[in-house]
């Protein structure tokens, strides 16, 4: 396995802070936390950010973006919630990307079936691919977030802004739809 997320370590992480800034404010999480703080979800957010937008270049935008906010805000971020404080972040980017991206035009979707008939058979990992890509962002990010990142039901809630219930009821239609779409409800854990 490729480990992605030291491709970050030379831009994202800081040898020290900006001279202005340490001056005026006291600094609650140390330079070492922050860089702890980057390094150790780095894999996971980039996948998570891959994941939904199908482009390495947007992935890498959103993982840079988080990690910036997190430096934005090292005196109000608590280092033991930092992870689930890098995840918010970049579910939060992801949802405005793609709402910005509902306005742009698309191609008819006779225009699609025109490309897919040409194409070799997809494989199943294809297939779920195209498959969550229907289902809204949000639904879409929860399946993520708890199927493919493992995160519990209360982190979740806690990362989206859902309550708890909501967030049960989302996945369960995203299950749903995609058990649906699929046609064997085996094949969909």
């Amino acid at each position: 396995r490729r480990r992605v997320g030291a491709r970050f370590d030379r831009h994202l992480r800081f040898a020290g802070a900006p001279q202005a800034q340490t001056a005026s404010r006291s600094i609650s999480m140390d330079l070492n936390a922050y860089n702890r703080c980057v390094d150790q979800p780095a894999d996971a957010l980039y996948r998570f950010a891959l994941k939904h937008l199908r482009d390495r270049d947007e992935a890498k935008d959103i993982v840079q973006d988080s990690f910036l906010r997190l430096w934005m805000k090292l005196e109000t971020v608590d280092v033991a919630k930092c992870r689930s404080y890098l995840f918010t972040t970049a579910h939060h980017l992801i949802v405005d990307r793609s709402r910005r991206r509902k306005y742009l035009t698309r191609y008819a979707d006779g225009h699609a079936n025109i490309l897919v008939t040409h194409q070799p058979k997809a494989s199943l990992k294809d297939e779920l691919e195209r498959l969550l890509d229907t289902l809204p962002p949000v639904q879409r990010s929860l399946v993520l977030l708890r199927d493919l990142e493992g995160f519990a039901y209360q982190e979740i809630a806690d990362m989206t802004g859902l309550d708890m219930t909501k967030v049960k009821v989302y996945l369960f239609r995203a299950r749903k739809a995609l058990q649906e779409r699929i046609g064997d409800p085996a094949m969909v854990a």
